[in-house]
């Protein structure tokens, strides 16, 4: 069983448009991983144009942080005004601009204070499209009747890959970092132009200016969207993204050196053993939606956090390295599910003009543990060792798997969209 049904929810777009809405969604997720490879792959040119040092290099990034923590929290503001249509074609625009400035100062004209300005600004607009391609994608999931949030995740990891692929050829070809990121700037402006036709206007969203029918002001709307952080069962919800995101962030950071300092590999097993969880992670995302729609998102997520727990004692105790590979593996497809999981679990709930603000909030406190969650397991790892900084990571997965059943269904059957009318 995979929850108690309480009501059919029906909607009035056929399956067509229900289809054209699933895959701009994928785009916009593809696009947010193209955007941030394709200038995180081009680092150490950057790096060796200005003369940066590796401190400076950390400083420059943190801009870029911090700007993504202030996307976050406008997104609410941002969707309550001008609606997440209208928002992710806006900040995606942003996005590009922001790499034209990285590009600038990266190459043609060599600035820290250029690269500065681009990363707070490509930050800021990929924090603020994070929250708003995950409202939108839980409610094209909700309407189309099947999981699909875990593949929009994999659709930003095949985002991240193709970025990668082209700044890699851009730097083989001898192709000047400002060209390489102006073309990525350019396609992600038309692309997200075209891609945002297809997402529906929704009046709760205040994607419909023009609309004659009564409007909630968007004052009233962002207030909604405030009062969400007071209901417990979001909070839940937010522990188990806050654990799995938490995991899925510091291997980003932390797994490649955990692999060399804390167990004595060297480098370029390092980064194998990243690149195998980045493999397991993604495999599980591709096919983890059927497996939720066929047991249930409870019963999926606990199985999750103890496969991830079995996964990161063997990384963090294991002596072997058949136990290093089983545990990196172990420890992704733990880790893999419980963002996207947890969004769909926000945007389940009968009020739809609630639904945009808990996936708000819900992705405010994963992309937070995303950003958070490194610096402390640096500082963690510089003072009792990077391997016992990682037990931290296990406790937030247990408590994830206890926190799960607040991720159960609630609104029963899924919407079933209409037939196309024939051509």
């Amino acid at each position: 069983m995979t929850g108690t049904p309480r009501e059919s929810v029906t909607t009035d777009r056929t399956r067509r448009e229900l289809v054209a809405w699933r895959n701009a969604i994928f785009t916009i997720f593809f696009l947010s991983g193209l955007s941030l490879a394709s200038w995180v792959a081009r680092l150490p040119a950057i790096r060796d144009e200005v003369g940066l040092s590796t401190q400076g290099v950390g400083l420059v990034i943190l801009s870029g942080s911090v700007a993504s923590i202030l996307g976050l929290v406008a997104a609410p503001w941002l969707m309550a005004r001008f609606g997440t249509r209208l928002g992710m074609a806006g900040v995606l625009t942003i996005v590009a601009v922001g790499l034209v400035f990285v590009g600038v100062g990266g190459s043609l004209l060599p600035s820290v204070t250029l690269i500065v300005i681009g990363l707070a600004l490509f930050g800021f607009g990929n924090g603020t499209v994070d929250v708003m391609m995950n409202v939108e994608g839980a409610e094209a999931e909700r309407e189309l009747g099947k999981t699909l949030m875990p593949l929009m995740h994999a659709f930003f990891s095949f985002g991240t890959v193709a970025g990668a692929g082209a700044a890699a050829a851009a730097s083989a070809l001898g192709i000047p970092v400002v060209f390489h990121l102006g073309v990525m700037a350019v396609l992600v402006t038309v692309t997200v132009l075209i891609a945002v036709r297809f997402v529906p206007v929704r009046e709760e969203l205040g994607d419909d200016p023009h609309t004659d029918a009564p409007r909630v002001p968007w004052t009233q709307r962002l207030r909604d969207s405030l009062a969400v952080w007071a209901d417990p069962r979001l909070l839940l919800i937010g522990v188990v993204v806050l654990g799995m995101s938490f995991a899925e962030g510091s291997a980003n950071d932390w797994l490649a050196l955990a692999v060399v300092d804390g167990h004595g590999y060297d480098a370029t097993i390092g980064a194998a053993v990243f690149a195998v969880f980045t493999i397991a992670m993604t495999g599980a995302r591709v096919l983890g939606g059927p497996v939720i729609d066929r047991f249930g998102r409870v019963r999926m997520l606990q199985v999750l956090a103890v496969v991830g727990v079995i996964g990161l004692s063997l990384f963090i105790f294991g002596t072997e390295p058949w136990m290093l590979i089983v545990g990196t593996v172990l420890w992704g497809i733990g880790a893999a599910l419980g963002f996207p999981v947890g969004m769909s679990a926000a945007a389940d709930v009968t009020d739809r003009r609630l639904a945009a603000s808990r996936v708000s909030a819900v992705a405010i406190i994963g992309y937070c543990a995303f950003l958070a969650g490194p610096p402390l397991l640096g500082f963690l790892g510089e003072h009792y060792g990077l391997l016992n900084a990682l037990l931290v990571i296990l406790v937030l997965m247990l408590m994830a798997g206890l926190a799960a059943p607040a991720a159960r269904e609630q609104t029963g059957p899924r919407a079933r969209p209409k037939a196309s009318a024939a051509p």
